[in-house]
């Protein structure tokens, strides 16, 4: 039979074993002529409201988040777990995987998590909520995660103490592949913002991480282990770094990042223990830091246990405002109130570039490039770098330590003799 015309017929199909599960299918029948076509399509919701979660603020929602994960995780095809909206005291959680059975979850975080403030549910640099084992994993929702670190930060004593117990970081990502993290906010972490460990294809957007200029080790994005990490367009103010990318990283790519108040963007630090690994190919680009109290910063220890080297990295299209130490390389790096420096760092900075970096220091000396005795630093290249003091007084100064930098077009300040 022939029809003049086109007819889409939508049959929406729903069923539910459990009132916490949605679960829909859709055919698609589309008739012209002889020509039928079918299409199906299904997923599953996973709502912590449905699993006991109070969302109260008061009552402590863990074991409904715990209990909402294991059936989603275990569940099969397209699986969303979802905080609706709402304020959720919980923690520490762990998300772990593998999920077998699940082409795709996302964790749709649309509601405000409270932190548990007793310090003794944590473990030594624990995260406060943590996945692990994954593949695919997509966090997103607009939600926001509040450490309520300032009544843990007072008990941070690493300054003086070498061997301090950790305190934990907001968001852990642990052996993580294919993950997309975007549209989130990060309060006050009693530590690391976000921590990427021995992760692969990770790609963040759009975060928003917010804590004040004196807390202490807040760094807002901290890379450790990871390969091929994409970080683009967010907002970072905190205490310490706004991105410190750790030991064995490679292929990381950071772009649009708006960066202050904070300790700026950092390389490091490196050498500290033994066996670390190597890092290569960052490509930085296009940021903005605003009164941090480093610009671009590479960071290496002293008395190096051992060696490794940091190489092929480049920082482009970056405008300073009000930044003390817009450049610096500092291979004598030691945070500690007490510091050794018998012997010299033994990690090996080759092949770094600097290109297009303006705007104002707040810091008499603008490009400090202080290298080691034992590996003097190869191949570091100065293109187009414009830095005026904040103040409008005479240009800033450059000092330069065991290493012969080249440099291309402008350059304010001018080059080390």
């Amino acid at each position: 039979m022939n029809f003049p015309f086109r007819t889409t017929l939508f049959l929406v199909l729903s069923s539910s074993c459990f009132s916490s599960v949605l679960s829909r299918g859709i055919l698609e029948a589309d008739i012209s002529g002889s020509l039928l076509r079918y299409r199906a399509k299904s997923s599953r919701v996973f709502s912590v409201r449905s699993f006991g979660a109070r969302a109260n603020g008061l009552t402590d929602d863990s074991n409904a988040f715990s209990e909402t994960w294991r059936m989603a995780c275990g569940s099969a095809g397209v699986v969303t777990f979802l905080i609706p909206k709402g304020t959720y005291l919980v923690g520490p959680v762990k998300f772990s995987g593998p999920c077998k059975n699940v082409s795709s979850l996302t964790v749709k975080m649309k509601g405000y998590l409270k932190a548990s403030t007793d310090l003794s549910k944590y473990g030594s640099g624990a995260g406060w909520i943590e996945f692990r084992w994954m593949e695919g994993l997509t966090l997103t929702g607009g939600g926001t995660f509040d450490g309520r670190g300032a009544e843990a930060w007072p008990f941070n004593n690493c300054l003086d103490d070498h061997n301090c117990n950790l305190l934990p970081t907001n968001l852990k990502f642990v052996a993580m592949n294919n993950t997309v993290v975007r549209r989130i906010t990060s309060l006050n972490s009693k530590f690391f913002h976000l921590a990427l460990v021995q992760c692969k294809r990770f790609r963040g957007s759009n975060l928003k991480i917010s804590a004040p200029a004196n807390s202490p080790n807040t760094d807002g994005i901290h890379i450790d282990r990871s390969s091929n990490i994409h970080l683009s367009r967010s907002h970072i103010q905190t205490g310490d770094d706004c991105i410190s990318i750790g030991q064995g990283n490679s292929q990381v790519t950071i772009t649009g990042i708006d960066c202050g108040p904070g300790h700026g963007i950092s390389v490091g630090s490196l050498g500290r223990y033994q066996n670390e690994g190597d890092v290569s190919g960052l490509v930085v680009k296009n940021c903005s830091l605003t009164g941090t109290t480093n610009g671009i910063r590479i960071k290496t220890w002293p008395n190096s246990p051992g060696s490794s080297s940091a190489t092929n990295m480049t920082f482009k299209n970056f405008a300073m405002n009000n930044v003390s130490n817009p450049i610096i390389i500092d291979q004598s790096y030691c945070p500690f109130r007490s510091c050794s420096f018998k012997a010299p760092s033994l990690v090996k900075l080759s092949d770094i570039y600097f290109k297009n970096i303006k705007g104002t220091s707040s810091s008499k000396v603008a490009v400090a490039l202080e290298c080691s005795k034992g590996f003097p630093c190869q191949n570091v290249n100065l293109e187009n770098v414009h830095l005026l003091l904040s103040s409008g007084q005479n240009h800033p100064s450059s000092t330069c330590k065991y290493v012969r930098a080249k440099y291309i077009g402008t350059q304010i300040p001018p080059p080390c003799a």
